[in-house]
């Protein structure tokens, strides 16, 4: 099978898994604040990271190389994520997305630079219709600036970040291991950033079931991610991940009844006519 559409369907099983991340991360904040839905979620990642990596044999991936680039990836994320999980609790989930989505724009400046991929015309091309999509999905005013738009603006930043990083460590390291140095790694920051008051929530047992899903749907969503940028160059990869938007949108309007007009099925279809773009030119470049 071609590395590029194999690599669109891990990014199709990473969009279903953070669309669940946003519902069911909307649904705890009531009772958590992001310190802690970080700090959970990274507790039950490291459960399924060993109990699955003890099952299928490979823990003994896991090595201590390039630890410190394991430690940037995971703070770019960290961070990112905190910012995310902020956002989604406080404006429509399709701004969220919407605004997430700059990150590709952030990965085709910096990549050359820290993956060393060469930046082609057509994947420039596919970027900026993109950003064109999106802007005519979120139409943003200055009036409509708030704390929830700067931080999933800023999220996005942190995001390309932790792409280009877990690029990176692709090429040398196992997916079981930076899955492992993920959820390790952040269960540490989870539990400084939310025990420095001392005071650590619990999760009631109608909250419980949806921090398991976060834990679960975001180790998904790295794993599908980590094999996707296995594959293919990020600044192919990412931009597949504007499939999102549409979904996420339908899924705020369903649960929330959040706003959904022709706007979002305009943006969406002019960024579907980048992705696609840029798939078969890349397509046509492996043949």
């Amino acid at each position: 099978m071609n590395p590029i559409f194999t690599a669109a369907l891990w990014m199709m099983g990473a969009i279903a898994s953070f669309s669940t991340m946003a519902v069911a991360g909307r649904e705890v904040a009531v009772e958590l604040d992001t310190f802690e839905i970080m700090m959970y979620r990274s507790l039950f990642g490291v459960l399924i990271v060993v109990g699955v990596g003890a099952l299928a044999g490979t823990l003994r991936q896991i090595n201590t190389q390039n630890m410190g680039l394991h430690v940037v990836r995971n703070l770019a994320h960290f961070t990112g994520q905190n910012l995310w999980f902020y956002a989604v609790t406080v404006i429509p989930l399709a701004q969220v997305f919407a605004l997430e989505f700059t990150s590709p724009l952030w990965v085709i400046v910096l990549s050359p630079l820290i993956l060393g991929e060469r930046l082609t015309p057509m994947r420039a091309f596919a970027a900026i219709m993109g950003f064109i999509g999106i802007l005519i999905v979120a139409r943003p005013d200055i009036a409509g600036i708030n704390a929830g738009v700067i931080t999933a603006a800023s999220s996005a930043i942190f995001f390309a970040l932790t792409m280009m990083f877990t690029k990176r460590l692709t090429r040398s390291q196992s997916i079981t291991c930076i899955l492992f140095y993920l959820t390790a790694m952040q269960l540490v920051f989870g539990i400084v950033m939310a025990g420095y008051d001392g005071d650590i929530a619990v999760p009631s047992a109608a909250a419980l079931p949806f921090v398991l899903l976060i834990g679960a749907a975001g180790l998904l969503a790295h794993f599908c991610v980590t094999n996707a940028l296995a594959l293919a160059p990020a600044t192919v990869v990412v931009p597949i991940d504007f499939i999102r938007l549409p979904a996420i949108a339908i899924i705020g309007m369903l649960l929330y009844d959040e706003a959904l007009d022709i706007w979002v099925f305009a943006g969406a279809a002019i960024i579907f006519t980048g992705n696609y773009l840029n798939i078969w030119s890349e397509t046509r470049a492996k043949t």
